[in-house]
């Protein structure tokens, strides 16, 4: 398949710059892969779509301040770092710009030298292997000099960064939010328990695995990035009883789905454990888990649009953006939501 199969257009103004003053109130195009059909609604609607003994899946990762902005040793200069995965201990793979300032030697310095660094190694795929420096507790000194890595298409400024976040985040580690997820309140997680609908919470730190844009014409070809993932016990026997009992299984976000059917083995059995996966779903994959997702709406031919392309059908999804684009939708992270049943 190519990548401009997965090509839509979409007015600049549609992409959404900040969040809606209440998350719940988003709207909610629902999209039923069967037949096609597609419903608008509002997020506080999915309560309809939830049936007891019904499983949903959210990812708890946390975003931390990833974006650090340094400079060379004795340089007026601005590098900025996008910190991707810790490798070990103080070891980092980034990303950087302008990578040109950035070889293996350099030495870096943030925050007039209250965190410093020096450039290892320069991976193939262009990101740099950083050793960082520093007296204290590096998890503090991140929150003092690093910035909410925010994605390059929203320009605004975001006033409160937790909403840059899920009510529900707990496990730092993330370069991105999982961005499905921000939709829910605690105050709607709570109806939906009460609906014995059984909640389950995994964890998938997003980084460039999720955001990287396909280069190569042919998708076949696209190396997904490894991201790292954790299921536990508990979570994998709740999923496999909801399954065994003929629930369904509601994956929130593509970064869900993903860790879901990279840890399931053929017969769709979950099993707990962790480590990491660079699984890239696209059109003519199998699903072995997942039975209906919650995914925001993406950008035109990346891994996120091939991912639920192979969901609920291109010509589905293709049709349902259209129509988001002419009901004037918000898009990407701080925007709408759509639910594929």
């Amino acid at each position: 398949m190519k990548k401009e199969d997965f090509y839509y257009e979409l007015p600049e103004e549609l992409i959404a710059q900040h969040p809606l003053k209440n998350r719940e109130k988003s709207r909610l195009m629902v999209l039923d892969r069967e037949t096609g059909e597609i419903k608008d609604r509002h997020f506080e609607d999915i309560l309809e779509y939830l049936n007891p003994g019904d499983c949903m899946v959210l990812n708890d990762t946390r975003v931390i301040p990833a974006r650090l902005f340094g400079s060379r040793e004795g340089k007026k200069e601005s590098i900025e770092f996008l910190l991707l995965k810790r490798i070990e201990d103080d070891k980092w793979e980034t990303l950087v710009r302008p990578g040109k300032k950035a070889r293996p030697g350099h030495k870096i310095v943030f925050g007039e030298g209250k965190l410093q660094g020096e450039i290892l190694s320069i991976e193939k795929d262009g990101t740099r292997i950083i050793d960082f420096n520093y007296k204290g507790i590096f998890e503090e000194i991140l929150d003092e000099l690093g910035e909410m890595p925010l994605p390059p298409y929203i320009q605004e400024k975001l006033e409160d960064k937790e909403r840059y976040q899920t009510v529900y985040s707990k496990n730092e580690g993330s370069a991105a939010a999982p961005t499905a997820g921000l939709h829910f309140t605690k105050e709607l997680l709570g109806e939906i328990e009460n609906r014995r609908v059984n909640i389950v919470y995994i964890t998938l730190h997003v980084g460039l695995g999720t955001f990287r844009p396909v280069k190569v014409e042919n998708i076949e070809e696209h190396h997904m990035h490894e991201e790292y993932f954790e299921v536990s016990k508990e979570a994998a026997n709740i999923i496999n009883r909801t399954k065994k009992k003929g629930g369904k299984v509601i994956a929130v976000g593509t970064t869900s789905t993903r860790t879901l059917e990279s840890i399931a083995n053929d017969d769709g059995k979950i099993v707990e454990g962790k480590g990491w996966t660079d699984i890239f779903i696209y059109p003519g994959y199998r699903f072995k888990v997942v039975d209906s997702l919650i995914t925001n709406f993406h950008l035109p031919e990346s891994t996120l649009i091939m991912l639920v392309s192979a969901l609920a059908g291109r010509e589905n999804i293709l049709k349902a953006y259209n129509r988001a684009v002419k009901k004037k939708y918000r898009f990407f992270s701080f925007g709408d939501a759509m639910l594929i049943i």
